[in-house]
């Protein structure tokens, strides 16, 4: 298998066990069926998680950092390789282009902002691969609703459900981003 798969996620610390649990299993998972992983990079949180976790297990962990993260000394010093790249644009466009998947574990702006724009360029046709909104502890409750309200009140299309998956479990998260990519074409016609 030559799959490589992106985690946006937090890098906050002192979150719930829950959530670095989940992350750590994530990253041993993707190892044991040897997926690549791309991450930020950051060496906290939800991110350091799932890197240790795939790295434990024998996987490769790419980390893609900006410049001002590294001089911060921010990065995960063990990763598999580590790019640093100008900014936080170069870094989002760089993780999407290596990515046949996406997972979005829970996080906080960064990752609700990473999570909607690779969701904005796939209804634009500008990325293909697989999304999925890994909903851990039914964390992500609120957006899906948000979602819903946007479809009801016109603001997006009923089948733009389709630009992503929603999963609870490592092993729906995993079969998600093995099965068929749903190759439907977006954008449909405005």
């Amino acid at each position: 298998m030559d799959t490589t798969v992106t985690v946006y996620c937090a890098s906050a610390r002192n979150l719930d066990s829950i959530y670095t649990a989940t992350a750590a299993e994530l990253g041993r998972a993707l190892a044991q069926r040897g997926i690549r992983l791309v991450t930020g990079g950051g060496a906290t949180g939800l991110m350091g998680a799932v890197e240790n976790g795939a790295l434990e297990a024998g996987g490769e962990a790419t980390g893609i950092i900006p410049e001002f993260m590294y001089e911060n000394g921010w990065q995960h010093k063990g990763l598999s390789h580590l790019e640093i790249v100008r900014d936080m644009h170069a870094r989002k466009s760089r993780m999407a282009a290596l990515a046949d998947a996406v997972i979005a574990l829970p996080g906080g702006i960064g990752t609700f902002e990473e999570l909607l724009e690779i969701i904005t360029w796939r209804q634009l046709g500008l990325y293909h691969g697989t999304v999925v909104i890994f909903n851990v502890n039914n964390y992500y409750a609120p957006l899906l609703s948000m979602f819903e309200q946007a479809i009801s009140q016109g603001f997006m299309r009923p089948e733009y459900r389709n630009l992503f998956k929603v999963t609870e479990s490592v092993t729906e998260t995993i079969a998600a981003i093995l099965a068929e990519p749903d190759n439907r074409t977006f954008p449909q016609k405005f």
